[in-house]
């Protein structure tokens, strides 16, 4: 039996703009079938409809950067747990990233896990990255063309910089010739080696070596460039600093064709919120300054920032509850990356339409897939509630881990249903 799903009534953002006034979008066959005004397409036979009045309808989010744990860490994360994380946090898919172990550097590690991830029940789909290079050393590349015909979509050395620009401009070149988005993790080691929070005042105080933003923005200055020369796509990982937004948005200007992401953190909070040692404030890049957040703000509403990602970090307390110099980099995101856009719009004046462009639309149109709710796009749809008051507690998320600075926070707005193939994957209370 054909599955048919009717979402009636809703403001629809990413779609036909009339229909942000209050539209029907009707799912079937795991596509879109139907859109139009509110209370116009009809239900036919059979057809689950879900009243979606008072709430948005966004094209499934899409987050490009998680880390599933998944070959070798499953104490942290496994595929099951952390897709339906993303499911209850509104995304309808994740692109996973390969520094795992170990690494995800072959045809046959790519296509065990997209196989593995649509067997979970009630989880977003999958976007698989493989490595940059082989074993994740920097040094030789994988075979782009395998990897991308086992189904990948992108590939990454994430966690790791590829210093040897040659390497670097080859894979820019390579993956550009499979269909593959190179991603870079910009962070120059012989900068940040060592370094355990942003270089500051609070690295200072707490008599901790820091990690300057020269590290990130001198990656990105190299890495633009070689976008800039080879005229490929070249995506920009979790940008923290200000300066390394600009310098994207300089080579944009030159017609470089650079794209980058940002993460929630880095626009709400700041290097002070690591107080006293507090290892859930730890994450790499780091938290940085004032001046920094708000200039990172500014490259959202200007457009310079295509994506918020973000860098789902899932660890256990055996790896966050120990000395800070010993405690792990990152944090979980997955569950918060909603509501804390929502902030943002209400904080920054933006409308619903950006929201739908940096978690779902660009996104999309980065890894080459169908962006929007379109007739014969993908069934993907998230709907949210921009009113609902609520307190998120790290305790009853659906991580493995509980490793976030956002615990006990109160937020207005979530994701209330994510649909994946017209299939509901996550409903709040169901």
């Amino acid at each position: 039996m054909t599955r048919q799903l009717l979402v009636r009534g809703a403001a629809v953002y990413g779609g036909p703009p009339e229909l942000e006034a209050g539209g029907d979008v009707l799912l079937s066959s795991g596509k879109v079938a139907a859109l139009g005004p509110a209370g116009t397409v009809a239900a036919p036979e059979g057809a689950e409809t879900v009243d979606a009045q008072g709430l948005l309808a966004f094209p499934g989010l899409i987050d490009l950067h998680v880390h599933l744990r998944t070959p070798g860490h499953e104490h942290k994360e496994d595929l099951e747990s952390g897709l339906r994380a993303a499911a209850a946090g509104g995304f309808a898919a994740v692109l996973a990233m390969p520094n795992t172990s170990p690494p995800v550097d072959t045809a046959a590690q790519v296509a065990d896990l997209l196989a593995r991830a649509a067997r979970v029940r009630g989880g977003a789909r999958l976007f698989q990255s493989a490595c940059l290079t082989q074993g994740r050393q920097g040094e030789s590349l994988c075979e782009y063309f395998e990897i991308a015909g086992a189904g990948a979509s992108a590939v990454t050395d994430d966690g790791s910089w590829v210093a040897d620009g040659p390497v670097m401009r080859r894979a820019i070149d390579y993956a550009a010739v499979c269909g593959l988005l190179p991603l870079t993790h910009p962070e120059d080691p012989t900068h940040s080696r060592g370094g355990q929070i942003h270089e500051g005042r609070v690295s200072t105080r707490l008599g901790l070596r820091g990690i300057p933003p020269q590290a990130e923005e001198a990656a990105i200055y190299r890495d633009c460039t070689l976008a800039l020369l080879t005229g490929n796509p070249l995506h920009v990982c979790h940008v923290s600093t200000g300066e390394g937004a600009d310098l994207v948005r300089r080579f944009k200007a030159l017609g470089a064709r650079v794209s980058c992401e940002t993460a929630p953190h880095y626009l709400f909070l700041t290097h002070e919120r690591v107080g006293d040692y507090d290892a859930n404030a730890k994450m790499n890049p780091p938290l940085r300054g004032e001046r920094d957040r708000e200039l990172l703000r500014e490259a959202i509403r200007d457009g310079t920032v295509d994506a918020i990602a973000t860098d789902h970090a899932p660890h256990s307390s055996l790896e966050k509850e120990v000395e800070f110099m010993d405690a792990a980099f990152g944090i979980t995101g997955l569950e918060t990356a909603v509501p804390l856009a929502l902030r943002l719009l209400e904080e920054t004046g933006l409308g619903f339409g950006r929201l739908a462009e940096l978690l779902s639309l660009n996104p999309a149109r980065l890894l080459g897939r169908p962006a929007g709710l379109a007739p014969g796009n993908p069934g993907d749809l998230t709907l949210v509630d921009p009113c609902l008051a609520w307190v998120y507690r790290a305790s009853e998320g659906l991580s493995k881990s509980r490793n976030t600075p956002f615990d006990g926070w109160e937020f207005k707005g979530r994701s209330v249903m994510t649909v994946v193939d017209g299939e509901i994957r996550y409903r709040l209370g169901g």
